[in-house]
């Protein structure tokens, strides 16, 4: 069972077997999926994950994985007799009354159900050991193994529910470490499931004190902050908080793969919007699709990166001609009257697209007519508080003269 070197963690479930299945199940990866099936057979054989085994025949991919029973018996009574020693070490603690070895071996039966996937089993018996002990360490430790299951079947209700209950043990006694682990989580599910700017921050700050690698790499963490940094921070946070940050340039030299995400943060930055442009599709090809988190957003990412970089360019010009729009962006002015399009009449840009003389005109909003729009809309707000606390005050003052 292999582990985080630094903090003796667990990376069970398998976060890399849980990347396999995803490009499995994709059609649109299918240059990938003879890859992909060779690594997960060979893993599954490797751990005896019969249970897993057994899912991907049954529910997860029926027509992917090649079905031996044979194969899946021998895996299966390796896993019994496994659990029959984990279940004899319980007993034996239990019958010497030793409180933390019945916590301690309870947690290792619930460890290997989520190795070999079991997943019902896995969450019985880790809520089992949580009910067991009274140290609060452990019991967040149990609640995030439990939290990685919910990510290994991308249950993005359940991770949820457990984050919110793991949450408040933290806020009454987490340590550094496991905060640390506890935001790292949070970042990755908050990515998942869309809401980028908190998860920016997270990951951002996850990437001075990581040590989660029973979840993600190093490498992922820094390629997820960069990514959620570069739709959600304005332009100066985003060269302070991504661009120059200290963690991120000191994997450039060894991490190839973060080339393509700093090509389109830098470029975005100094506008040079044609290489911007080129660099995104590069992202969206090697990161968004692949990515079992991201993979569902990808076409939001590129579309808000588009309207992002639209909004920079049009901010220094009152009036710009659709030709020298297209141009800086190296594509036709076909492309960038419909690309334009969708966004324009929802007025997600502050402009609108004269096609008869060819040109886009900016209609940047009155930060003075604003803000006195917010100071109504607030004073409003604060009328009608004053009127209902007012309410409540007579109601209770009638109250006690009767």
């Amino acid at each position: 069972m292999s582990s985080d070197q630094g903090t003796g963690v667990p990376r069970v479930p398998d976060y890399n077997l849980a990347q396999e299945i995803y490009v499995l199940k994709t059609p649109a990866l299918a240059s990938r999926h003879k890859d992909a099936l060779e690594r997960l057979m060979e893993e599954i054989k490797k751990e005896k994950l019969a249970p897993l085994y057994h899912y991907l025949h049954t529910e997860g991919l029926p027509n992917a994985v090649p079905w031996d029973e044979q194969l899946y018996e021998s895996m299966k009574k390796e896993n019994d007799e496994e659990v029959a020693r984990l279940e004899g070490k319980i007993k034996e603690a239990e019958d010497d009354e030793e409180e933390l070895a019945i916590v301690e071996n309870w947690v290792k039966l619930g460890e290997y159900y989520a190795k070999i996937a079991d997943r019902e089993k896995a969450i019985r018996t880790l809520r089992k050991a949580y009910e067991l002990t009274a140290s609060s360490g452990v019991k967040i430790d149990i609640c995030l193994t439990i939290i990685r299951i919910g990510f290994f079947y991308d249950d993005k209700p359940f991770i949820g529910q457990e984050l919110d209950a793991v949450k408040l043990l933290i806020d009454r006694g987490g340590d550094w470490e496991r905060r640390n682990r506890y935001k790292t989580y949070n970042g990755l599910y908050l990515m998942s499931t869309r809401n980028f700017n908190e998860a920016a921050d997270l990951l951002i700050d996850s990437l001075s004190t990581f040590t989660s690698t029973e979840i993600a790499t190093y490498e992922e963490i820094a390629q997820y902050a960069v990514l959620c940094g570069a739709i959600s921070l304005d332009r100066v946070d985003l060269k302070r908080k991504v661009i120059d940050s200290p963690e991120v340039l000191s994997l450039l030299p060894t991490t190839p793969a973060l080339e393509p995400l700093t090509m389109m943060t830098n470029s975005l930055h100094t506008c040079e919007y044609g290489t911007y442009f080129k660099a995104l599709a590069q992202v969206e090809d090697e990161f968004l699709r692949v990515s079992r988190y991201l993979a569902a957003h990808a076409a939001y990412y590129v579309r808000e990166m588009r309207r992002k970089a639209y909004a920079q360019l049009l901010e220094s010009y009152k009036t710009l001609s659709m030709k020298s729009m297209a141009d800086a962006f190296d594509v036709t002015v076909e492309f960038l009257d419909k690309d334009l399009s969708k966004f324009v009449p929802q007025k997600k840009l502050n402009c609108v697209i004269d096609r008869v003389n060819g040109i886009i005109v900016t209609n940047r909003p009155d930060n003075k007519n604003a803000q006195y729009q917010q100071l109504v809309r607030q004073g409003d707000a604060l009328l009608t508080k004053l009127q209902k606390y007012g309410a409540a005050v007579r109601l209770s003052g009638a109250e006690r003269v009767v």
